[in-house]
């Protein structure tokens, strides 16, 4: 029998999920099936990896030996496909990906057209739901992969920044506010706002910026809170209250002169949007493909 990466990958994930069962779920396998891969690789080194008993497992010192090279093997084939991905054109292939609102409504709309240019035979599938719901299934296995607007910060899952964004204070045409440039903090908080809801990415991203500039944002007079950006534009628009929201997504009211966008003197609402993947998932390769063409290409020019 040959070592085999596929083997490797299974043992990886068993010592770093510390359980068989758990592992399996990870892997989308059946618990006979990793115990047996896991048993040849144990035939094939002709000892055992794991100490087990009735109510847990324990990397033995063969196994300890051999976890970094599984990581380092697991890094290599991340690697390759990265490098790789770019003569994937030919790639006949589905993309499954979800994405939180702001990105999924109004960023990559714009970019799957340059994509699919380029990449004519991988299809697209998004799923748009909030930042904590794409949380919540990557963690379930419902998700393989997310693009969202705030950084993740959890030890089983995988963070990189893939794109930049900036927030913008949005208020509509005929506002006090409105004909000015930039506005200070303290105008803008006598006014309603409408917001996102929490556990949105927009919402928390406003937040920590407010707190780091030493403004409480339980100050601010919220009138309304809505579940996607939609329909905090047309509230805004509607005169229901003033917002802060990506740029990016009111670009289309902007040149229609129905709502305008001010910059809060001292405050920069910049951040990222975040490709995130379970750290135990070897990405297929039109995910792959998919986050090399965001991270390498100039996006300005679409978005």
């Amino acid at each position: 029998m040959a070592l085999n990466f596929h083997q490797l990958h299974i043992f990886y994930t068993v010592a770093e999920k510390g359980s068989f069962s758990h592992a399996a779920q990870a892997l989308h396998m059946t618990q006979p099936a990793v115990t047996m891969q896991v048993q040849s690789l144990e035939d094939y080194f002709g000892t055992k990896l794991f100490n087990r008993s009735t109510k847990k497992i324990e990397l033995s010192e063969a196994g300890r030996t051999l976890l970094p090279f599984a990581k380092r093997s697991i890094d290599l084939m991340k690697e390759t496909d990265i490098s790789m991905s770019r003569f994937t054109h030919m790639l006949e292939d589905r993309l499954y990906l979800g994405a939180s609102m702001t990105v999924g409504e109004y960023i990559l709309p714009r970019l799957l057209g340059p994509f699919g240019k380029e990449y004519p035979n991988i299809s697209v599938s998004m799923k748009v739901i909030n930042t904590r719901q794409i949380l919540e299934e990557v963690l379930n296995h419902q998700l393989n992969f997310g693009l969202v607007e705030a950084e993740i910060h959890h030890p089983d899952v995988h963070t990189e920044a893939v794109m930049n964004d900036e927030l913008m204070l949005i208020v509509p045409k005929d506002h006090p506010l409105s004909g000015k440039s930039t506005v200070k903090m303290e105008e803008v908080l006598q006014y309603p706002f409408v917001l996102r809801e929490q556990g949105s990415g927009t919402r928390r991203v406003m937040e920590e910026e407010l707190a780091r500039a030493g403004i409480d944002p339980g100050n601010m007079k919220i009138v309304m809170e809505l579940g996607s950006t939609g329909a905090v534009k047309s509230a805004v628009e509607a005169g229901l209250g003033i917002s802060i929201l990506s740029q990016s997504s009111v670009k289309h009211e902007v040149a229609l002169k129905v709502l305008e966008v001010k910059q809060i003197e001292g405050i920069h609402f910049k951040r990222s949007f975040y490709a995130i993947y379970l750290n135990s998932t070897i990405l297929p390769i039109a995910a792959v493909t998919f986050v090399s063409f965001l991270r390498e290409r100039d996006l300005s020019q679409w978005i």
